[in-house]
């Protein structure tokens, strides 16, 4: 990691989660001087293994993501282990956009890629957290085949649990969906939970018992214990933003309905000039792989936006 910045940059980067690495291995393999500054949050961090990364499945996030900045420093680019406490766009004409780290680095930029991610906030209910990305999930495409065939139970907290419970029954016959706090199952939806031969338990879930460091059972507030191997839960996305205000990027309700997001084009191109987005920031969803896709492709129109640029010939030439 590099202890000083250089003053400027074609491109920064800010996030080193897998987005952020691949935009920046595209960028600096086009020869732009460019700098990752990475706070080291990586949404994953708590999971043991990467899933459905081909060439890589099971790969654990620390070492992907190692290797990932090893690839991107052997082509020329930068990497810093920090946290952007300030950045604004300015009246610079070569690079307008200003960078401050915790530690009072700075630096300036032509360009930025935000890959900063998002925080899944949990349910308010004991032992999820502490299970979180271990024997409490969310995503049946990254863990699903790791519950299968075992007791899996939905903690029903919205709407969207029907749609967990009937997506999870595809790995395992034993799916139970824990009423919690969503209420009532509408008549529509408990036919075909039936139909799929999915339980609906009633009440709400106290706590998770753990035995032997294992998910054992999902307890009542009547104290009735549901065997259970994992819980599936619904989580509410925060994207990363903090010391980014500056920079007066949009950062609206997600269409899903499952958090909020940073607004951005399919190109990743922001409501700020200059600046564009990738990954979890911007695509609540994106599995590792979508979400290195994305940071690559935010870079090739980072890389033609600067080449446009400095093709421009000026009016007084």
């Amino acid at each position: 990691m590099t202890a000083t910045l250089d003053p400027r940059h074609d491109v920064v980067v800010i996030g080193g989660g897998a987005a952020g690495l691949s935009g920046a291995l595209t960028l600096a393999r086009a020869r732009w001087r460019t700098l990752v500054v990475d706070a080291g949050e990586p949404r994953n961090a708590p999971a043991g293994a990467v899933h459905g990364l081909l060439g890589r499945e099971g790969v654990s996030p620390a070492d992907l993501l190692a290797t990932g900045r090893r690839e991107v420093q052997a082509v020329g680019g930068e990497i810093v282990a920090g946290r952007v406490v300030g950045a604004v766009r300015d009246d610079d004409p070569t690079h307008p956009f200003h960078l401050t780290l915790a530690d009072g680095r700075t630096t300036r930029a032509r360009r930025l890629l935000v890959a900063t991610g998002l925080v899944d906030e949990l349910p308010a209910v004991p032992g999820l957290a502490e299970r979180w990305g271990r024997d409490v999930l969310h995503c049946p495409f990254c863990h699903g085949y790791e519950v299968r065939d075992r007791r899996v139970g939905v903690l029903a907290t919205g709407p969207h649990a029907v749609r967990q419970a009937l997506l999870f029954r595809q790995w395992t016959a034993h799916v139970t969906l824990l009423a919690h706090t969503a209420g009532d199952v509408a008549p529509d939806d408990a036919a075909r939970l039936a139909h799929r031969g999915v339980a609906v338990v009633p009440g709400t879930v106290a706590r998770l018992d753990v035995v032997d460091d294992a998910l054992h059972a999902a307890v009542l507030d009547d104290g009735t214990s549901v065997p259970l191997d994992a819980v599936v839960v619904a989580t509410t996305s925060r994207v990363r933003t903090a010391g980014l205000e500056g920079l007066g990027l949009e950062v609206a309700p997600h269409p899903s309905g499952a958090g909020e997001h940073l607004v951005a084009d399919p190109h990743g191109a922001t409501t700020v000039p200059g600046v564009r987005v990738a990954g979890n920031a911007t695509n609540l969803a994106a599995q590792v792989g979508q979400a290195a896709a994305e940071g690559a492709w935010a870079a090739a129109q980072l890389t033609m936006e600067l080449i446009e640029e400095d093709s421009t010939v000026p009016a007084d030439a």
